[in-house]
Formats: structure tokens, sequence, C-alpha cells
């Protein structure tokens, strides 16, 4: 054999390689897998968001209850100064009834912000019950269909294996030039090599001018203007 026909012996066990791969890559099970590890990372960056908008809701409401404590001084401090010095005409009485007004309506806006924060808090509670439950049944299902591809992964990759060691053997007595000139088309166009077929390349049916002809029958590297693969006659 001259050195591209042995080289198209090993695309043949090589392309078993690539297929094998491309078989363990896309498996079924493979893919479920990727795809409920995902929905865990995502299950659990919202409950890190919760967790996170929990805490902020915590700290505002310690600080209303602070500014309540504030605002209720402030009432008794207006209390204490009305009774020391009770308003002596309409503008003073009007001036204290418009502080006391003033002093009430800030308590009954802390009080309804902290009904909101209580309501938010228990809709995030319930919120993070059900994402807890989902992340508990997604990992039941990731573990056990992990157990199952880890006995699929073990099979293929046996057989993966085997197939590398016989296109490793194949390569063995072909010349470095041809293999570099190999993997560099199988970068771009799988398989790398193509047979002549009546004149034409075996992998996109391009024609040859007869010049062409001549190159290939001469064993010749030759690739094609079209698909790039390496031509074997």
């Amino acid at each position: 054999m001259n050195q591209l026909e042995l080289l198209w012996e090993y695309q043949l066990s090589d392309v078993e390689v690539y297929n094998m791969n491309r078989t363990i890559k896309r498996s079924p099970r493979r893919l479920k897998l990727l795809k409920l590890r995902d929905s865990l990372k995502d299950l659990q960056h919202s409950l890190k968001e919760i967790e996170d908008e929990v805490l902020a809701m915590m700290d505002r409401t310690d600080a209303l209850k602070d500014a309540i404590s504030l605002v209720e001084d402030q009432l008794r401090q207006l209390q204490a100064r009305v009774q020391e010095t009770p308003a002596e005409g309409s503008e003073d009485a009007r001036s204290y009834i418009d502080e006391a007004q003033r002093l009430v309506d800030n308590l009954d806006e802390y009080d309804q912000e902290i009904r909101r924060i209580r309501k938010n808090a228990a809709d995030r509670d319930r919120r993070q019950r059900d994402i807890k439950l989902r992340a508990v049944l997604s990992k039941q299902e990731f573990d056990e269909l992990r157990v199952e591809y880890e006995e699929e992964y073990r099979e293929k990759s046996a057989v993966l294996e085997r197939l590398t060691a016989l296109a490793e053997e194949k390569r063995k007595d072909i010349d470095q030039t041809y293999i570099d000139k190999y993997n560099a088309i199988k970068q771009h166009c799988m398989p790398p090599i193509a047979r002549m077929t009546d004149g034409q390349c075996g992998g996109c049916n391009m024609a040859f001018p007869s010049s062409v002809l001549l190159d290939i029958r001469a064993g010749k590297i030759v690739e094609c203007e079209t698909c790039g693969r390496m031509i074997l006659g």
C-alpha cells in the first residue's frame, strides 16, 4: 500500500472513533443530565436571590422599627411641650396639630411599609419552599440518571478505547507529513479523504480536469478545490 492507501485505512478507523465520540457526547442521558444540572444551578441562584431579598427586607424592617421608635419619642416630646406650653392662640394650636399630624402620617407610612414587607416576605417564603421542593426532585432525578449514564459511559468508553487503539495501530506506518495534512483538513472537513469515482470527488461530486486526474492516478497528494478533501484514486 502507498501512503494514501494507508491513510485511507486509517481514516476508516478514525471515522469510527469520531462517530463514537459524537455518540457519547450526544447521548440522550448525557444531554438530559446537562439540562438537569443547569436547572439545579438556576434553582440555587433563585434561592440565593430570595435569601438576599429577605435579608434586605429584614434590614429595612429593623430600620423602620427604629424610625417608628424615633417618631413615637417625638410624639411624646410634642405631648410634653403641649402640656408645658399650651397653645395661646389658633396659630399655635394649628402648629401643634400640623406637627402631630405629620408625625402620625409618618407612623402610618412606616406601618404600611412594614405590612408590605411582611406580605412580600410571606410570598418569598412560599416561593422558597416551592423552589426547594423542585430542587430536591431535580437532584433525585439527576442522581438516578447519573448512575444510568455512568454505566452507559463505561460501556461506550470501552468501545472507544478499542477503536482508538486500532486507529493508532494503523497510523504507525504513515509518514507524519500525511498525518499532519489529514489532521489539518479534518479541522474543517470530516472525513478528510474521499475516493475518486468516475473522475469526480467522492465527497462533493466535483469533476476533475484531466491534468488533475493524472496526478491523482499517480498517487500524488491532491486536494479537491471545492471541499478541500484529499483524493484517493
